[in-house]
């Protein structure tokens, strides 16, 4: 059984290859339909949408074929956005592209083949070892499909042999998944140095990222320590310079204007500690992530749901983040999203943590309108993360935030 297990692999794979080969050969078709109307700029506007599909059937193959292979392929395309010609300039330089078109053509022709035989080759193969069998109960023979009817005992022979040569190349389908999937890797992989440069591209990018976030979160402490903590602290010095002043001759006013100045002194010490929780809140230190998350959901307006794995202790910074991404999520669900109701699922492995925040709301949020995503974006980012935003008009709202924190 452990033997028929990789060829049971390699004809579902080759079956499959099929079903991706025959969208392929659409694609050529519809690409050969639009390319000639883009001459005259009529097809210009179709083919950025028939990129995009193209590139998600090749995601599918790149996917199974990284799958079979015990190892991912990855991609590196060019964001196709801005105006419809620049869309167009960016699909035609990039390199994928042409990978992606010299794919269709070969797949396309030799995925259906692949695939028929493996499915085709078994059942032929037991149909002429069964020929001796029944030949001589059809009228006038059977026909084998290679030009020659088996109508005698004499031609059995030839239909058991070609009935051994199709079971042998059955046996062979391992090898020609392997083949069709080392095909895939090859065509669909990125050049030399095209990683890398994407990579350089994306730290950059998320460096810049970070240190606007970083520089934002500066200006916002230093608003507000000037325009909370130290207009206070300013009062106090006012108010007890004043009731100096007047202890002489007013002392009631004197005692008044001290009271005042305990009452403001008290109001700045506890901005003074808001401010230091924006910081770090000392919450993580005491109870953990779990504790921070369960205390944020158990005072978010909006009913909240915890489903916390056991995630144990992780870098202080990533648990910050944690905490500062789920509390703007919880925020914007209670100021923009009229939900009812709200989920925070919290997932770890050893090198990620894995933040999922849900809502029933009205949906359609969109870090342009400046609802916190881009924060949480650039929170993300910071850490080589990434943050994934799925929020259709009429809800819900998902929101996914992956970490990096390798213990």
């Amino acid at each position: 059984m452990t033997r028929l297990l990789p060829l049971w692999t390699a004809v579902r794979y080759l079956f499959v290859g099929a079903g991706t080969a025959f969208l392929s050969l659409l694609a050529l078709a519809g690409l050969a339909l639009v390319a000639p109307l883009c001459l005259i700029g009529v097809g210009l506007p179709a083919l950025p949408e028939a990129l995009h599909l193209i590139r998600k059937l090749v995601d599918v193959e790149r996917r199974r074929a990284g799958a079979f292979l015990g190892e991912p392929i990855p991609e590196a395309y060019q964001v196709l956005d801005g105006p419809v010609l620049k869309q167009v300039g960016t699909a035609l330089g990039d390199p994928a592209t042409r990978r992606d078109a010299a794919w269709l053509v070969v797949h396309g022709f030799t995925g259906m083949f692949l695939g028929a035989m493996a499915v085709g080759l078994p059942f032929s193969a037991v149909n002429h070892l069964l020929m001796p069998l029944y030949w001589w109960l059809v009228p006038g023979g059977v026909s084998t499909g290679l030009d020659f009817v088996v109508d005698s005992w004499s031609m059995t022979p030839v239909a058991i042999g070609i009935g051994v040569a199709y079971g042998l190349l059955f046996l062979l389908s391992p090898r020609a998944a392997r083949w069709q999937a080392n095909l895939a890797r090859r065509l669909l992989s990125p050049a030399k140095g095209v990683r890398l440069t994407d990579r350089v591209a994306e730290l950059t990018a998320s460096r810049a990222g970070a240190l606007e976030a970083h520089g934002a979160e500066l200006r916002r402490i230093e608003r507000d320590l000037h325009d909370g903590a130290q207009a206070r602290i300013a009062a106090v010095v006012m108010q007890l310079g004043i009731a100096d002043q007047v202890r002489g001759r007013d002392p009631e006013a004197a005692f008044d204007l001290v009271r005042k100045a305990q009452d403001t002194a008290i109001d700045a010490l506890a901005e003074l500690r808001d401010v230091v929780r924006s910081i770090y809140p000392p919450v993580l230190s005491d109870r953990g992530l779990d504790g921070a998350v369960s205390a944020l959901a158990a005072r978010c307006p909006v009913p909240c749901t915890l489903d916390l794995s056991p995630i144990g202790r992780r870098p202080a910074a990533i648990e910050a983040a944690a905490y500062f991404i789920i509390a703007e999520a919880l925020t914007n669900i209670t100021k923009h999203s009229a939900a009812e109701t709200a989920s925070v699922s919290l997932a770890a492995s050893h090198d990620s943590l894995l933040i999922t925040v849900r809502d029933d709301g009205r949906g359609g949020a969109d870090g342009a309108r400046g609802t916190g995503i881009v924060g949480i974006q650039r929170r993300a980012d910071a850490f080589d993360g990434h943050a994934d935003l799925t929020s259709p008009p009429g809800g819900p709202t998902i929101l996914r935030v992956e970490l990096p924190c390798g213990s």
